[in-house]
């Protein structure tokens, strides 16, 4: 397997920068159409920069570049950028799972906080839900690795992806839009306009997609086509600039999907439980095979009916203030509400088989208010800002196992035990937050940055479960109501935090910069989210059986120091990092046994420390007019120095030794490389690009609990394109591949094993092509 991909890289490798085949660029220095000396604007630091002048390990992607990515959403970007994991999450159409250097959000329950921030427009998303944001009217992404929240509205203790929309300009009349079409019957449109309304004062831009594509796995019971993707999505934005020192922002958007489920494929054997009549455990038969249809090919089968799919709807308004108070101080405010509905059918066995289905309907609200003050006069600068975010989530939930449990009522007579799970559960988060970081500048080139913030939270969170067990309906278990004295009333828990950063930045000339920071992550704890019994907040602390109705925070120290700099007029632009990150407290869901007729037990525990370093380059480089090369690689060291599942129970656990050594964190893979290219060929007033990108993402687990299905060897991706614009760039026409040598690869995976052994992977989309028509004005 490694032999396989190292060929296939250096074969990609070469042909790459021969000119063979030819990509589109991105680094971390990357300008738009690689124009020399142009400037690269971001604002990882809450004010508009310079990328060289920004101390931070931060990738900028244009909108161009998300083109030639052929990113749909933020899922297109996965292998794009060093040590960051960018995939659909967890059996949904629209569920995000964001790791950077190790670090995210290891459970999709809505009772978890994301590891890594993803912010439009200033205002944070506070679920994976809803947050695989399509990516129609961008201007830019902005993926900031490591800690952040010495600048951002909520804290975020792996990293951020900051999506910067399209503003409409109040002087000039800008439309572009693009039709595709491509394989499995892909139909794929987007428009953009913009208009001032008031000369230099207001302006409208309205946008909008329509995405949709057959599936691309079959079930080979029905014929029925799964995996599918079909979205309705559109943002307006108002802006004003009723002075040259005010502009307000008032923003709405709206999300639609209606897909099929996105079906997984079982890779381990799945079994049920037999119980005589006394409910006595006399067996665990295996009922399906692993790989039951041999080895994948986007065949896999469901026992959900037509109709049990999966819907979303999501949408939010925003409201933006900046005001130059006077030459060195502007106030800006940022108003968000956001509301989100996903209806999801999930086949967790992914068979025929009704082992673990479920229903999980949420509904999900939040308010937002940020107040920036900004400083910039002479040798400082800085942020100050206070942040409240109220969120209010409740779902309902249905598990249907009527496969999973049998009874043997007689010799030779098994009868099955249909089984059904109803959930009905509430949490709020109240969020408050105080931050501030100046930077002062201590001569022309050398800078010191130290920043601050205290963060305070509030969970309340109470559940409601019962079971129908061939047809008796049981009690229900409450949570906390049905806790032992004195935990029984606790239904909400307060956390919070001082984490500081500093950082000391030299600029040796004016296109470089080398800089060296220290700063401190934060994720607050909670509770766990599949408390059906009391197994579920029992775990075993020095020998002793102790109840723990929530889990800890997590904190994290990150080092790191790093380069940047453009050379040759920007036509050379590198960027090295290299970081340790102490992580403490790690949040991870591990296996219970099975015991009792309600099966295995969740429970979620602060595993122990992690020990991460890497390092992370990005170059671009320009050597002829019409040629630009990028290459970017990531190395990631991840281990586990201590791992504690709270129960030492070897049959289910992660740690089935007691040493930390056996088991590895998920989604940390090794190496992650990519290497692009594109040459343009001039043809008067029209050109011909030839462009791709090969992307290898190293071996890793999916899961916490490290089971031998639920691991991804290694993967290479090689995407190619053909673009022809005419009349000076207004029209274009282009052709694109991707996953062109058909890899095959999995992207994420659910472990649930103390319940029918479930360890179910999912795969990325096999090869692809499009055609696409555009214009742009």
């Amino acid at each position: 397997m490694k032999a396989r991909h190292s060929l296939r890289i250096a074969a990609l490798a070469s042909a790459a920068w021969g000119g063979a085949v030819s990509l589109p660029a991105i680094a971390q220095n990357e300008t738009p159409a690689f124009d020399s000396g142009s400037e690269i604007i971001v604002t990882a630091r809450r004010r508009e920069e310079n990328i060289l002048d920004v101390p931070v390990s931060v990738t900028a992607i244009s909108s161009e570049s998300i083109a030639r990515l052929q990113a749909n959403d933020m899922s297109g970007i996965q292998g794009a950028v060093p040590n960051v994991n960018l995939v659909q999450g967890r059996g949904s159409t629209s569920n995000s799972n964001f790791f950077i250097r190790g670090i995210g959000q290891p459970d999709a329950l809505q009772t978890f906080d994301p590891a890594v921030g993803t912010y439009v427009d200033g205002v944070y998303f506070s679920r994976i839900q809803g947050a695989l944001v399509n990516l129609f009217d961008v201007e830019r992404v902005e993926v900031l690795r490591g800690p952040q929240g010495t600048l951002y509205g909520k804290n975020t203790i792996g990293g951020a992806v900051n999506i910067v929309s399209r503003k409409p300009s109040t002087t000039d009349f800008k439309a572009m839009g693009s039709l595709t079409y491509g394989s499995y019957d892909t139909w794929l449109a987007n428009g953009y306009v913009s208009a001032p309304l008031v000369q230099d004062k207001l302006a409208l831009s309205i946008a909008g997609v329509y995405d949709k594509r057959a599936g691309t796995v079959t079930d080979p019971l029905t014929g029925r086509k799964y995996n599918d993707r079909d979205t309705k999505a559109g943002r307006a934005i108002l802006r004003a600039t009723p002075s040259d020192r005010v502009e307000l922002i008032l923003s709405g958007d709206y999300t639609r999907q209606r897909t099929a489920p996105t079906l997984g494929y079982a890779t381990a054997p799945l079994t049920n439980v037999l119980y005589n009549s006394a409910f006595q455990v006399i067996g665990v038969p295996v009922v399906k095979p692993a790989y039951p249809y041999g080895k994948y090919d986007y065949k896999a089968s469901t026992s959900l009916a037509p109709g049990q799919g999966q819907r979303l709807d999501h949408w939010g308004l925003s409201f933006t203030a900046n005001v130059e108070l006077n030459d060195a101080v502007t106030l800006t405010s940022i108003t968000g509400y956001r509301k989100l509905r996903p209806d999801y059918y999930i086949d967790f066995d992914a068979t025929e088989l009704e082992v673990a289905d479920a229903f999980v309907g949420v509904h999900q609200k939040q308010f937002s208010q940020e107040l920036q003050l900004k400083y910039d006069s002479g040798p400082l600068s800085g942020v100050f800002g206070l942040y409240y975010l109220n969120e209010t989530i409740r779902s309902h939930q249905e598990s249907y196992d009527d496969n999973y449990l049998q009874l043997q009522a007689a010799p030779g007579l098994i009868l099955p035990l249909t089984f059904t799970r109803f959930i009905d559960d509430h949490q709020n988060v109240k969020s408050y937050a105080a931050f501030g970081q100046m930077t002062y500048d201590l001569t022309r080139k050398l800078s010191i940055t130290a920043g601050l913030r205290y963060t305070k939270e509030r969970k309340e969170y109470n559940r409601s479960t019962y079971t129908v067990l061939a047809g008796a309906q049981t009690a229900p278990f409450l949570f906390p109501g049905s806790l032992p004295a004195p935990y029984n009333d606790l239904d909400h828990v307060d956390f919070d935090a001082w984490t500081p950063m500093a950082t000391l930045s030299y600029k040796p000339t004016r296109e470089t910069l080398l800089y060296a920071t220290v700063s401190k992550g934060f994720k607050s704890g909670g509770f766990n989210g599949r408390v059906n019994g009391l197994g579920d907040v029992t775990q075993v602390v020095d020998g002793v059986t102790t109840i723990i109705p929530y889990f800890k925070p997590e904190t994290v120290w990150s080092y790191e120091t790093g380069a940047k700099g453009s050379f040759l007029g920007g036509r050379v632009n590198l960027s090295a990092a290299a970081f340790y990150s102490d992580y403490k407290d790690f949040q991870a869901r591990v296996g219970g046994g099975t015991t009792g007729i309600a099966g295995g037990s969740f429970p979620v525990v602060n595993a122990g420390k992690l020990r991460i370093w890497g390092v992370e380059f990005e170059a671009s480089v320009k050597p002829m007019r019409n040629l630009n090369v990028a290459a970017s690689v990531g190395y990631l060291n991840a281990d586990y120095k201590e791992f504690n599942d709270g129960r030492r129970a070897p049959a289910f656990s992660c740690n089935p030794t007691g040493n930390a050594i056996t088991c590895k964190p998920p989604f940390a893979p090794p190496m992650t490389v990519r290497l692009a290219a594109d040459y343009s060929i001039p043809l008067g007033s029209a050109s011909l690009t030839l462009g791709g990108d090969m992307r290898f993402v190293d071996k890793q687990w999916l899961s916490v609990d490290n089971r031998p299905g639920l691991q991804e060897d290694g993967y290479t991706i090689a995407n190619a394109y053909v673009q022809a614009d005419f009349a000076e760039g207004k029209y274009y026409l282009r052709g694109a591949v991707k996953n062109a040598f058909k890899e095959l690869y999995k992207t994420d995976g659910q472990e649930f094993s103390s319940v029918g052994n479930i360890q179910t992977v999912y795969y990325g989309d096999p090869r692809t092509w499009t055609i696409t028509a555009g214009f742009r004005f």
